[in-house]
């Protein structure tokens, strides 16, 4: 598995270099790349003029340098963003899945039911409370150290306590 980019906030639009002022409210995004998802800031003016392609985004403020990060990622967006990652393939997108589903059973938006075997790939089935459609992921059976390191990795791509 490959280690991401993973760049934090650092109050600048990706799209026209103008600095984002601390209180300013900006979109943070996932772009795909070559090297795989990326986070990229865009000013609002920038975001609403250009609409640049992205994968998946969200709106949130600048936080000051000595102001502590809140948790501006709603259940609802990661559930949005899980569902999205559904049809992909690669490797590190479902391994990235894999864990965002893990967060979720944690936050309880997932529940487990059940594991089948299908084409030698284990998969998990999984329902949202409420639902009855179930949700199918796959294990990527990934080491306890990776796990960890997505964890953290998908926390700082989504500025959020995971």
């Amino acid at each position: 598995m490959a280690d991401w980019e993973i760049n934090r906030p650092l109050g600048q639009c990706c799209g026209s270099g103008r600095r984002i002022e601390s209180g300013e409210e900006y979109y943070g995004a996932l772009v795909e790349t070559e090297q795989g998802l990326q986070r990229r800031d865009f000013s609002n003016e920038y975001w609403e003029r250009e609409k640049p392609p992205v994968y998946c985004f969200w709106k949130t403020k600048l936080a000051a340098p000595n102001e502590k990060k809140k948790l501006f990622i709603s259940d609802d967006m990661l559930m949005a963003f899980f569902e999205r990652l559904a049809p992909e393939t690669d490797p590190e997108k479902v391994s990235f899945r894999f864990v965002l589903a893990l967060v979720l059973m944690r936050k309880r938006r997932l529940k487990y039911d059940g594991t089948k075997m299908d084409a030698g790939r284990e998969i998990w089935c999984l329902r949202v409370p409420g639902d009855k459609d179930p949700v199918e992921v796959v294990n990527p059976h990934l080491a306890e150290e990776q796990v960890e390191t997505l964890t953290s990795q998908i926390g700082q791509i989504l500025q959020a306590d995971l």
